[in-house]
């Protein structure tokens, strides 16, 4: 197999090509740039998009409704399922979505986690917003959640799960990478209810995660937590290194030198046959696992070369 841009590269993404079709599908659509929709087509039929379909129940959840168990649940299912690039006009995803809106929606306009006595959890709508735009729910019923997000936008840019509950006044980077990615979702299907204001909060969230280095303490230089220099997927709804730099290399932001260690921790967790592996992962019930901890990654590699295209 040869393809120009990697003749280097040729039994790397031989490999990746020997993996789920969702992965094929990407790596023919972010690295060798070719447009494969028969292949995107395949991806609701076999492999894990044909997995996660089949653990819907008949009442268009999955798990025990929306967020219990989570690993399992219809909200984190759907986030899977959007990040394998399934088709977005998928007729039994946007029933369950709709679902979702016409039951949970709390009183300040968010998707309620757990109850209706509960307020909404600002992590979660964030990635609401990225399936939810992805799989094509109408600006109408996303409404509500865009104007519950930016009342939740914090003065230092970014945002945090706590802002309306414990009253936390310091941005989390993990609300906040959530955040971002369904707002850049929200702002590609087109839509246009407030975004002028929505892409301000990105650029400031964008600013934030900056401010730390993607890793770091803003006061003190030290790492957040180490547990965000680890290579793991899915990321649910933690912050990592690899989840953000593949962020930032989505919406096409130019490297930044406050990129650099974060870039340099990635490069330096490569194995010698080229490839990355999965380092950790996030404790739960699945419905099945895509790769093992320990084991080389197509997921992890492919998002690694995505971010070294851009950024090396």
């Amino acid at each position: 197999m040869k393809h120009s841009m990697y003749t280097e590269n040729d039994q790397l993404i031989s490999w990746l090509l020997e993996g789920d079709v969702s992965i094929q599908y990407q790596v023919y659509r972010d690295l060798l740039k070719e447009d494969k929709p028969a292949l995107q087509k395949r991806i609701a039929s076999e492999g894990w998009g044909a997995q996660f379909l089949s653990f819907r129940h008949s009442e268009g959840h999955w798990g025990q409704r929306f967020y219990q168990p989570k690993w399992i649940s219809t909200h984190y299912t759907l986030l899977d399922l959007k990040n394998l690039a399934i088709l977005p006009d998928n007729r039994l995803i946007r029933e369950s979505i709709i679902q979702v809106i016409e039951t949970l929606k709390g009183p300040d306009g968010g998707i309620l986690p757990i109850g209706a006595d509960r307020k909404s959890d600002v992590c979660v709508n964030g990635m609401f917003l990225n399936y939810a735009a992805y799989f094509g729910i109408s600006e109408d019923h996303l409404k509500s959640i865009i104007d519950f997000l930016l009342t939740e936008w914090m003065g230092d840019g970014g945002f945090n799960c706590r802002s309306n509950t414990s009253g936390a006044t310091h941005s989390s980077v993990h609300s906040t990478i959530s955040v971002l990615e369904g707002i850049h979702e929200y702002d590609l299907r087109g839509h246009s209810y407030r975004l002028d204001e929505l892409l301000e909060a990105a650029e400031s969230g964008r600013a934030f995660l900056l401010e730390h280095e993607l890793f770091k303490s803003h006061r003190t230089g030290k790492i957040i937590d180490k547990k965000m220099l680890m290579l793991s997927y899915p990321s649910r709804w933690k912050y990592d290194i690899l989840r953000a730099l593949d962020y930032f290399q989505n919406v096409g932001v130019d490297f930044d030198p406050r990129m650099q260690d974060a870039v340099e921790i990635v490069m330096s967790k490569r194995l010698k046959d080229g490839k990355w592996p999965v380092q950790a992962k996030h404790p739960g019930q699945t419905h099945f696992d895509m790769e093992k901890v320990g084991t080389a990654s197509r997921w992890n590699t492919l998002r690694a070369l995505r971010v070294l295209n851009k950024y090396k």
